[in-house]
C-alpha cells in the first residue's frame, strides 16, 4: 500500500489500550510495505482476515482481542481505516456500512 490514511486512529486507540500498541504499528508497518492488489493477496499475509463488501476487510487484532477494519482501494494503492475497537464494540456495529 502507498497509504494508510488514519494512522491518528490507530495512535488514539493504543493510548487508551496500550496492549495493543505493538500489534497495531506491526499490522501498520506490514500493511504499508505490503504490495496487495486484491483481497486475496491481503488473505495470503492475513489467512485470519476477514473479506467483507465494499472493498473493506477485518483484521483480528491480538488474537481476536480487537478488531480493525479498513477500506481499501487496491487500484490506487490505499487503505483507509473505518474502525478499531474490542470485539465486543465490533458486534455493535454494521462492519459492511461502517
Amino acid at each position: 500500500m502507498k497509504r494508510i490514511i488514519a494512522k491518528g486512529t490507530l495512535r488514539n486507540f493504543w493510548e487508551k489500550h496500550a496492549d495493543a500498541e505493538q500489534y497495531l504499528k506491526t499490522w501498520y508497518n506490514t500493511a504499508l510495505n505490503s504490495e496487495w492488489k486484491s483481497p486475496s493477496d491481503v488473505k495470503q499475509t492475513y489467512a485470519s482476515a476477514s473479506i467483507l463488501k465494499g472493498s473493506r476487510v477485518v483484521f483480528n487484532i491480538k488474537g481476536n482481542t480487537y478488531r480493525l477494519i479498513v477500506r481499501f482501494n487496491f487500484e490506487k494503492s490505499w487503505g483507509f481505516i473505518r474502525f478499531i475497537g474490542t470485539h465486543s464494540e465490533y458486534e455493535q456495529i454494521d462492519a459492511n456500512a461502517i
